[in-house]
């Protein structure tokens, strides 16, 4: 059983970075084939895909977030790593990992965490 867990600091303040972890069970972050990533759902509004970083180690982030967004993985430790900077408010937002099948799509999902950015 694959099991995801964030964890991170739950109050940011705004102009700061945001760092997030994601420790992983159950499986290694380096199998090929999975895509491990980053996904947030603010108040009021859908998912919103924010990055991963591949099995090989390769990340891609979306484009409107690209400029602030550092996505990073420690193997050793079988964990991967957001990290935000330059925080607002429209950043707050209840943060997931999640994996990301080449075949199946996301099969396993982190409980969640929210982040509340404020002075």
């Amino acid at each position: 059983q694959v099991q995801l867990q964030e964890s991170g600091p739950g109050l940011v303040k705004p102009s700061q970075t945001l760092s997030l972890t994601c420790a992983v069970s159950g499986d290694s972050i380096a199998t090929k084939g999975y895509y491990w990533s980053w996904i947030r759902q603010s108040p009021g509004k859908g998912l919103e895909w924010i990055g991963n970083i591949a099995y090989s180690g390769s990340v891609h982030v979306t484009p409107s977030l690209e400029s602030r967004t550092s996505i990073a993985r420690d193997t050793a430790k079988n964990q991967f790593v957001l990290q935000l900077s330059s925080s607002t408010p429209e950043d707050a937002a209840v943060y997931y990992c999640a994996r990301r099948s080449s075949f199946f799509g996301y099969d396993y999902w982190g409980q969640g965490t929210q982040v509340t950015v404020s002075s």
